[in-house]
Formats: structure tokens, C-alpha cells, sequence
């Protein structure tokens, strides 16, 4: 078999650096998959041994092949999960331990303006009784609270509502707790009343005044949604964007235009690289005295990295920056910019610094992105089609547009499980709609804006702006048009996460391989995206708190217990049953009975029905009711403690249940239950409530249904811990 794999790798040329890198990122995949920290040792002995053994053992003569790779391979595997087990011990943040409302004195380490949400959010450095040292707490402000001394760098005193860093609602829900982990963030609020000046910010000039500065700018020279987005692509400010614009960007998939990342990059360093070179070869006298590609490229990245610090700083664009140097640093050199190699260099600095990235569909989808272009520009059938025989300018034209079209057909079909694998939805038109938006962004609009910037130093730039608004108008109305289109938008249920590691692993075969072995990534990628499609729509969903019930499977409308606040709560249900539409309420459904403290309700799936009941209030109900309703229910869900009286046939989530689990994701047909728990490990950023006896729902149906709806309890027996 070693002989058989040696001959396999002798006879299909690969790049050794692109794997090592794929096996630093996997290492970090392996942290957040593996629940418990002995596991984490675990691995990491292992693959020290699997190196030493390969090293030591293998003929380096005959199997020269297997013995590097087995060795680089297992060495960056354990370096990636050494890197972010690293990083998780140095700056991972507890939360604290439940909600509170107090005064709170800190420094304002950061603000950011919502005007779409009629809000800011600020980020203070503060101290909490729970912790010996100052921590960051991140809390909205309200437009009415706001005052002209709220900046960074000022001492305030106000009274907020805190919360923990809130875990996933529902299984494959957005995990912020994590984020705020990494982050430093140990509880998040909303500022309750009048706020105190403490001490007044200095009158230093920052990066976050100056990018606040220049996307009032901007909004003062442009009015309503084309201003919001002129200013997103000028200083990466999003937070003037309506929200039934931002809607439409996503569902045409435009979003990404929004963000600062390596579209806005790459365009402002190619435009000052080609400007700065073209400019200096004009000029005789310098062009015979420097090296023009190295000048030029200098400049691209003097304005990558400043726009990168105007703009915010973010990680994605970071990230964008980091590969927009490499480029440049290839084109001084002489070298092949658009090379997976490049690519594979980008990622290995970014993993290193922040390798949490490698967890969010920001990392994934960007990187997913330019490897997809630049594995197939770098196909043989791709390289035939662009060195075939020209035939004109019309048919050059011709070319390149099918060639664009192509492109973005590819990109789309790497990025769409991606998305919905992340966001439980997708645009299905983003490739067509991306044809006309990219070259519009890329050629017209952000240059636009660039000139209308350097007239306004003259009072000059009202054209230019009017130009801008139009570009802009076009964009928003290619988004709104396409967004609209019947079956514009695709939903999906969270799925099975090793069917997505396979898509990925699939996927990176299929780009890092040459010649006809790549095409074997295709089976496991097509295998899991079939999987991922096929995603059965939960019957039930219960968050964690309990307060929120919906049930899909009933019409194209999504049941819910109660209509919830704002639409926070509306959106997150119907992307997490991969539903389109809108909600309502269960005691308006003709099978459900709803009274002022219960709702009940039936539901046929797989051949027979189920009775839930599921409570309204916290009204003080006779203990001896609540049990004869148990008693005919199957499952009973509750934000309340249920007496221990209460059995259910199959399963009892009340507050005490839940607050083990988590929320839950109920499939009747095939008789399983998901919950939150079961996704998280003990990397710190999850809460784990300790085991107790009278937890037991002692459900009294068949041992084969209480073994199917039992929910995963791998880890009710892990401590809360911090770290």
C-alpha cells in the first residue's frame, strides 16, 4: 500500500506548500471539532509521534514521497492547533456570569454609528466585580442617549442592562459568544439612561475620527441609500445602509461588495500601481534612473495599507491587504502574481495572527473565492481557451465576456454551500448579477469616488458626485431587480457539519491537484452538497431560553409560540427552518388549542401524531393540571421549571432541561433531537450547567422513541468553566 501511495504522488506533480498549509488550517479546524482538552493533547501526540516515526522509520530512499508528507503534513497539523489553542489560553475572554443592570465606568475604546438602526455601539474598557482586571464590554447606545461627548477616548458613567456573550439560539445559529471570546468582549447591553461625562477625550486625531469624518463627508455630498453605500466603499462605514437595501444585496449576492475586502483593495492598489507606472514611463529621464514595476508597486501598497487603516482595520481587510502585497511583491519581482502559491502564503500569515478567522464564512468564503479563480484561469482547458486564435475585437469581446460569465458561474458554485452552510440562505442569480456589479464597482464607481474626494479639496467635486449617485442608483436597482426575480433566493435548514468538511476537503482537491485527478475531488463535493440539499426542515425549534417555539411543516407559513420584539427573533426561525416568508402565530392556526398559560397542538409526521404542549406564562398553574396535561402530551416545552411530576411520553425541555441543552431542534419524522450543547466543547466560551437529578424528564414512551429523542448529553457532566 506505501508502495502503491509513493507511486500515486511520483506520478501527480503537486505543491507541497499548499497542503502544508491546507494541514496548518485543518490542525485549527481539529480545536474547535474536538470537545475536550485531553482530546486536544491527544492529537498533538499524536502527530509529534506520526512525524518522529516517519522520519525515523521511513525509507527515505524508496518512500521519499510518504515520509515528507506524512511528517510536514502531521508537524503543521499539530502547529495550527497548537496556534489557536495558543491564542484561545492568551486573550479568550469569560463572559460573565448572568445578566445584571449596573453603573458602569470605562473608556470608550471604540464607536460606531448605526443611523439605520438609530443607534451606536460602543465598546468600553471597564471593570466588572467578576473580573480582577479590566475588561471590554460592548453596549448600544440609543439616538436619544447620545451626546457630542461620547468619543473615543472619553471616561463615561452610565447605567446599562449587561448579558453574557450569547451562545448559538438554535443549532447552527450564529455562535457570537465565540466571537466575543477571541475578541475580548466579556458582555454586551444597551445603556438604560442618561449618560455622565467622567473625562473628556484628548483632542488627538485617530484613524476611527478620521474614518468618521470621511463617511459624514460622504454622506453629506450624497443623500439617502447611495450615499450609505458611497461612504461603506469609501471609509467601510455600513452602518447608514437601510436594511431593505442590505436585504436585496444579499439575496441578489452583492453583500460582498459592501464590505471592504479584496475586491475594494485589489481595485484601489491595481488603480495606483497602474497609474504610478504608467505615469513614471512617460518621464524618460526617471524611467532610465529606477526600476518602474518596483516604484509603482511601493505605491500600491503605501495606499493598500492606508486605505486598510481608514477603513477600519477589520481582519477581512486585512486579510485583503496582506494578499494585495503579495501580489505586488510578485509583480516587482518579476513573478507570477495569480498563483495558488501566493494565495497559500496570504492564508498561512493571516492563520498565524488571527486563526479564529479560519472559523467564519468571512476567511472561508474569501479564500473559497481566489482559489476558485485561480485554479480555473490555471486549467488546461481554460489556458487553450485564452491562447486560441483572435479573430478580432468583437470576437476578443465576445471571449472575455463568456470567459467573466465562466468565472463567475465557478465562484458562485464554491461559495453557494458556503453560505448556506453559514447563513442558511443564498442568492441563486449572483453569478449573472455579479457580471454587471463587479466591472460597474471595480471601474466606475470607486474611481468616481476617488476623483469626487480629490475635487472636493477645490470645492469642485459636485459632477463627480452626481456620477457616483447614478453608478450607485444602477447598482441598487440591479440588486432590487434581481432580488426580486422568482426563486432569487434558496434557504436550507442547518446541516450535518462533516457533510460540509467533506464539501470543503472535496473542493481543495479539486483546485490543488493538476491534471485529471483533480476531477476525483468532484465525487465527495458533489456527494456532500447532495447531502447538504437534502437537509430535512426541522419540525420544531426551541431556543434556549425556552420563550420562543416554532413549528414548520404547516403550510408556507412558520408557527411560532410568541411574536417576539423586532424582527431579531422572526429572522433567525425562518432561516434556521430554511424557510422564506413570515411568521405566525400558533394560537391563530386552526390545530393548535391555545389558553392563557398553554398552547397544545398536534402535529402528524411519519405515520402518526404528536401532542406538544407548550407554555404561554408564568402564571401560577395547579400542579395536578399541569401533570394530567403531561400526561397526554408527547412533548411538553416550557420556560418555566415543570414540576418533576410532569412526564411526558418522549421528552420534557423545560427551563431546567434547556438550560443543559441549549436550544433545540426537534425532528419528529425521524425522531431526533439536536441541541446547542452538543456543538460546543469546552474551549471556554460556553456555559455549562452542572448535572442535577431532578433534571430527568423520565419520559414514559418505548425505549426505541426516549433513545431517539433524547437529546446528545456527551458534556452534561463538564463544569462551568472560564478557561
Amino acid at each position: 500500500m506505501l508502495d502503491d501511495g509513493e507511486a500515486f504522488l511520483a506520478a501527480h506533480p503537486f505543491e507541497r506548500g499548499l497542503w502544508l498549509v491546507v494541514s496548518f488550517g485543518a490542525g485549527i479546524v481539529c480545536w474547535l471539532a474536538l470537545p475536550l482538552s485531553v482530546q486536544w493533547t491527544a492529537t498533538l501526540l499524536a502527530c509529534g509521534s506520526a512525524a518522529l516515526i516517519s522520519l525515523l522509520y521511513v525509507d527515505e530512499h524508496r518512500l521519499p514521497y510518504i515520509r515528507l508528507g506524512i511528517a510536514g503534513v502531521a508537524i503543521m497539523l499539530a502547529a495550527g492547533m497548537a496556534t489557536v489553542w495558543t491564542k484561545s489560553a492568551l486573550v479568550g475572554q469569560p463572559g460573565i456570569g448572568r445578566p445584571m443592570v449596573t453603573t458602569v465606568v470605562g473608556t470608550v475604546l471604540d464607536r460606531r454609528e448605526e443611523p439605520a438602526r438609530e443607534r451606536s455601539r460602543l465598546l468600553l474598557l471597564t471593570r466588572l466585580p467578576e473580573f480582577p482586571d479590566p475588561v471590554r464590554v460592548r453596549v448600544n447606545l440609543p439616538k436619544d442617549e447620545d451626546r457630542p461627548f461620547i468619543v473615543e477616548g472619553a471616561t463615561l458613567a452610565l447605567r446599562a442592562r449587561l448579558m453574557p456573550p450569547a451562545p448559538p439560539m438554535l443549532p447552527g445559529a450564529y455562535d457570537f459568544a465565540r466571537k466575543a471570546w477571541f475578541d475580548g468582549i466579556a458582555a454586551t447591553g444597551t445603556v438604560m439612561d442618561d449618560v455622565r461625562l467622567v473625562s473628556p477625550s484628548g483632542n488627538a486625531t485617530t484613524l476611527r475620527k478620521i474614518q468618521r469624518a470621511l463617511a459624514d463627508h460622504v454622506r453629506s455630498r450624497l443623500a439617502g441609500s447611495a450615499g450609505a453605500i458611497a461612504a461603506a466603499f469609501a471609509s467601510g462605514d455600513r452602518g447608514a445602509i437601510a436594511k431593505a437595501d442590505e436585504d436585496a444585496m444579499r439575496d441578489a449576492g452583492l453583500t460582498h461588495l459592501l464590505s471592504i475586502s479584496g475586491l475594494h483593495v485589489s481595485a484601489l492598489v491595481g488603480a495606483v500601481y497602474w497609474i504610478f507606472a504608467r505615469s513614471l514611463a512617460l518621464v524618460p529621464w526617471v524611467a532610465l534612473r529606477i526600476r518602474v514595476p518596483i516604484a509603482a508597486a511601493l505605491a500600491g501598497a503605501l495606499a493598500g495599507i492606508a486605505y486598510t487603516l481608514i477603513t477600519g482595520a477589520e481582519v477581512p481587510t486585512i486579510r485583503s491587504c496582506i494578499g494585495a502585497l503579495l501580489v505586488l511583491a510578485a509583480l516587482a519581482l518579476g513573478r507570477d502574481p495569480l498563483s495558488l502559491r501566493m494565495v497559500a502564503v496570504g492564508a498561512l500569515v493571516v492563520m498565524l495572527f488571527w486563526p479564529e478567522a479560519v472559523f467564519g464564512p468571512s476567511f472561508q468564503m474569501s479564500f473559497a473565492a481566489v482559489i476558485a479563480i485561480v485554479a480555473f484561469h490555471s486549467a488546461a482547458p481554460v489556458r487553450g481557451f485564452l491562447a486560441g486564435e483572435r479573430h478580432g475585437g468583437l470576437a476578443r469581446l465576445a471571449r472575455n465576456v463568456l470567459l467573466l460569465l465562466a468565472t463567475g458561474l465557478v465562484i458562485e458554485l464554491a461559495l453557494m454551500p458556503i453560505g448556506l452552510f453559514h447563513f442558511h440562505r443564498a442568492g441563486v442569480y449572483g453569478s449573472l448579477a455579479n457580471v454587471i456589479a463587479i466591472p460597474l464597482t471595480t471601474f466606475v464607481t470607486m474611481p468616481l469616488i476617488g476623483i469626487a474626494l480629490l475635487l472636493d479639496l477645490a470645492g469642485l467635486g459636485g459632477p463627480a458626485w452626481w456620477l457616483v449617485e447614478t453608478s450607485l442608483d444602477l447598482l441598487l436597482a440591479l440588486a432590487h431587480f434581481v432580488a426580486d426575480r422568482p426563486g432569487a433566493v434558496t434557504m436550507l435548514p442547518p446541516g450535518d457539519r462533516w457533510s460540509y468538511l467533506v464539501f470543503v476537503a472535496g473542493m481543495l482537491w479539486l483546485a490543488l491537484w493538476t491534471g485529471r485527478v483533480r476531477l476525483w475531488g468532484l465525487l465527495p463535493a458533489f456527494a456532500a452538497a447532495l447531502s447538504m440539499a437534502l437537509t430535512p426542515t426541522p419540525d420544531i425549534l426551541v431556543t434556549g431560553d425556552g420563550r420562543h417555539v416554532a413549528i414548520a411543516g404547516e403550510g408556507a407559513e412558520l408557527l411560532v409560540l410568541r411574536a417576539g420584539r423586532g424582527d431579531f427573533i422572526r429572522e433567525n426561525l425562518l432561516e434556521l427552518a430554511g424557510m422564506e416568508g413570515e411568521t405566525r402565530p400558533l394560537d391563530e392556526w386552526r390545530g393548535a388549542r391555545c389558553g392563557e398559560d398553554f398552547c397544545a397542538a398536534s402535529l402528524m409526521r411519519g405515520g402518526r401524531h404528536f401532542a406538544i404542549l407548550m407554555a404561554r406564562s408564568r402564571n401560577d398553574v395547579d400542579e395536578m393540571d399541569i401533570a394530567a396535561a403531561c400526561e397526554r402530551s408527547d412533548i411538553v416545552i416550557a420556560d418555566r421549571r415543570l414540576p418533576h411530576t410532569c412526564r411526558p411520553k418522549l421528552l420534557k425541555a423545560d427551563r431546567a432541561f434547556l438550560a443543559m441543552t441549549g436550544g433545540l431542534s426537534i425532528d419528529l419524522s425521524r425522531r431526533r433531537t439536536r441541541t446547542v450543547a452538543e456543538t460546543q466543547g469546552r474551549q471556554g466560551w460556553y456555559r455549562w450547567s452542572e448535572p442535577s437529578a431532578t433534571l430527568s424528564p423520565q419520559p414514559r414512551g418505548t425505549q426505541a422513541e426516549r433513545r431517539d429523542m433524547a437529546p446528545e448529553t456527551r458534556h452534561r457532566s463538564m463544569p462551568t468553566t472560564a478557561r
